[in-house]
């Protein structure tokens, strides 16, 4: 396992002024990769994502959300409209690498802590900045939401089977991919400030992000004369392929099939009524009458009975997990892809570890997500001694 020291982030110090999941997810990854991140928080109340629940339990005081996102941070309480407090974040900001933040256009200049205005405290800051929809345009005042930009980009029309309505993802998915998109900026960022010494601002957006998520659809819709994505109308996995993608019911379960030829695979399953459709025209032409003939044959066997069947002709299929099978599941606990991290004299939590390796090791940090203020005196010691 990496010492903190032997992490790529190590020495950068990241102040996180956002709020609920796509800035924090952006400055949770940071810490994994070994930044120090110090999380501003409003005295009292702290992050709205604390009282964020998506469940009925609370950990230790906070959702589960908040914990999961903000793990390995350290939170430093100040009200932005006090002028000592201001000052203090000030001088945090002159000794920062990356400062991120997620309010609503306008408001962090109100505040005096816009890129325009930092940059004159500190011309190498990195200064991250996620919004709904841009800093500029018709949409910018609009609250930024995961569920309206997923509506807004036209995901919710790539899900679902054809007479289906919008059928949005079941995750935070723009909120997801703009963090990451974030992440990539600041750290391209920083390489640049590393053969420059100059900072930059960096800016996503939420419906931005969704829509680069689409790319590859919509790249052919944007050349094949602007039709509409057609969705099958039975067992619908992505608009834009053929049969036989998609999942079906066994008889104990489910069964996803991906991309293969149907000769391959109607020799595989023994199905002798998929021979009848042509190799090269019919698994989009007919998508819907293979996949008819798919979902009647799967449906008299067991998911393990097809799975020795297609894996012995290496055609790819997975069976359809819940999380219990995943999670109890030897493939899955290789990964060592869990954590459990506590707070001082506070809860437990069971969460996710960082996706990412270096030098073959995961890194690893017991540090749980901060009580609101809870490492002041901390930051005072390491970074505002002359304001103790």
């Amino acid at each position: 396992m990496p010492q903190d020291a032997d992490l790529p982030l190590a020495g950068l110090l990241v102040l996180d002024f956002s709020q609920f999941l796509a800035g924090p997810s952006a400055t949770l990854r940071m810490a994994d990769m070994g930044a120090t991140v110090i999380k501003i928080e409003r005295p009292g109340s702290g992050d709205l994502c604390r009282q964020l629940y998506i469940s009925d339990l609370d950990i230790d005081g906070d959702s589960t959300l908040f914990h999961t996102i903000n793990r390995n941070k350290r939170s430093y309480a100040a009200d932005l409209k006090d002028p000592g407090d201001l000052r203090a974040i000030c001088q945090l900001i002159a000794k920062a690498d990356v400062m991120v933040e997620n309010f609503r256009p306008g408001v962090m200049r109100r505040i005096g802590l816009d890129y325009e205005a930092v940059r004159t405290l500190n011309p190498r800051l990195v200064y991250g900045s996620v919004t709904g929809y841009g800093a500029e345009g018709p949409w910018a005042g609009l609250p930024g939401q995961d569920l309206l930009a997923q509506s807004l980009s036209g995901l919710v029309w790539l899900s679902g089977n054809g007479d289906q309505g919008p059928v949005p993802m079941g995750l935070a998915i723009a909120d997801i991919i703009t963090g990451a998109h974030l992440v990539q900026g600041l750290l391209a960022a920083l390489i640049r400030r590393g053969n420059t010494q100059k900072g930059a601002l960096v800016e996503v957006s939420l419906l931005e992000s969704t829509v680069d998520l689409q790319f590859e659809v919509l790249t052919t819709h944007l050349n094949d004369g602007g039709r509409e994505p057609q969705r099958s109308a039975l067992n619908n996995a992505h608009a834009y392929l053929g049969a036989p993608y998609g999942i079906y019911t066994t008889a104990d379960g489910h069964l996803a099939l991906s991309m293969g030829p149907l000769t391959k695979l109607a020799q595989a399953l023994d199905c002798p009524a998929l021979r009848r459709f042509d190799e090269i025209e019919s698994p989009f032409s007919q998508r819907d009458e293979i996949k008819a003939v798919l979902a009647s044959h799967l449906s008299q066997q067991p998911t393990e009975y097809w799975l020795q069947r297609l894996r012995t002709v290496d055609y790819w299929c997975a069976p359809v997990f819940h999380w219990h099978e995943l999670l109890q599941h030897e493939g899955f606990r290789s990964l060592e892809m869990l954590q459990t991290v506590r707070r001082h004299n506070g809860g437990d939590i069971r969460t996710t570890r960082c996706p990412i390796r270096f030098d073959r090791a995961r890194p690893q940090s017991p540090r749980a997500a901060p009580r609101i203020g809870e490492h002041n005196d901390w930051v005072k010691q390491m970074f505002l001694r002359e304001l103790s």
